[in-house]
């Protein structure tokens, strides 16, 4: 089997889980572990249907970095429960599932999937740094556009994306960026700071939308060259310029937020998949035994099996 490098972007899929599956489903303490069981059953499907044989969890050690929140304030200002000074803000996360992440970073343990994250970084920082160092395919799981960045057709790093869905599942590769949005997707960070994004708190160019972006972005090549283009006058509308000029204190540090850290002093123990041995199969199944979690933990054992 060909090596594959597959990255999960935890919070993401496990946010997903929870919502996906009733929480209805309860441990015998009456814990719900409804996002435990789906998350277990997303990484089954994904492992059986794509076949990496190395698997990381990238986790938020922090989901909103204070050296983005300077540079942008309003960057997932909608998401902040309780601001903490001198450490990472609480995320506003429904309380039954806050209880069900600890038990999703047991299974992980117990099943040998390494768990990576980076203190003052989002999981998209660990998922672009390991995506750049990868010697390998890389397949990148997300339900954040912001990834798109990552894609890499001369590399072979893709992002399954899951919004809509486990069911329906889309590979994205160079054309398919290109085919969704009119842009390559090493243009793909400066499109979302021109366009903005509203689920991260990113303002964008005031009027300034998707076509408009994709549209500057073919003429000028990036966002250096739509900057200088606005300044001198050329190759653009006065309205458009007008509006770029005026979003100029925004483009001088928007980029900063919106792109990916490629290149984070990351320590990653072995990510490769292994069936589990007879004593890990033991310990996996006194955690499900305790957390309820059946035939979720049967399945991934399974699919362990193949790899």
């Amino acid at each position: 089997m060909t090596d594959r490098l597959m990255l999960l972007d935890s919070a993401s899929l496990y946010f997903r889980a929870f919502y996906g599956v009733p929480d209805t489903v309860r441990a015998p303490d009456g814990t719900p572990i409804n996002a435990v069981r789906g998350f277990l059953d997303i990484i089954t499907r994904l492992v059986t249907t794509y076949r990496p044989t190395h698997l990381v969890a990238c986790w938020d050690d922090d989901w909103r970095p204070r050296w983005r929140v300077d540079l942008i304030p309003t960057y997932k200002t909608h998401r902040v429960a309780e601001v903490v000074a001198g450490g990472p803000d609480v995320e506003e996360v429904p309380d039954p599932l806050e209880v069900q992440v600890p038990v999703i970073r047991a299974a992980l343990d117990t099943l040998g999937i390494r768990i990576v994250g980076a203190t003052a970084h989002e999981a998209d920082d660990v998922i672009g740094t390991l995506a750049s160092a990868a010697t390998m395919p890389v397949d990148i799981v997300t339900g954040d556009r912001d990834l798109f960045q990552l894609v890499d057709d001369e590399r072979d790093v893709r992002v399954i994306y899951t919004a809509r869905g486990m069911s329906n599942l889309e590979v994205l590769t160079d054309a398919s960026v290109v085919a969704k949005y009119g842009v390559l997707p090493s243009q793909y960070a400066d499109f979302a700071t021109l366009r903005g994004d509203s689920s991260d708190g990113l303002p964008g160019v005031a009027g300034i939308g998707e076509k408009t972006a994709a549209g500057l972005l073919a003429t000028h090549g990036d966002l250096a060259g739509i900057v200088a283009a606005a300044e001198l006058g050329e190759g653009m509308s006065a309205g458009v310029r007008s509006k770029l000029l005026a979003g100029l204190p925004y483009l001088a540090v928007a980029p900063q937020v919106v792109a990916v850290v490629r290149d984070l002093p990351l320590d990653v123990p072995d990510p490769r998949l292994r069936p589990l041995t007879e004593p890990g199969k033991a310990d996996a199944a006194s955690l499900a035994e305790q957390w309820a979690l059946g035939a979720s933990m049967n399945r991934i054992i399974d699919a362990l099996d193949t790899v």
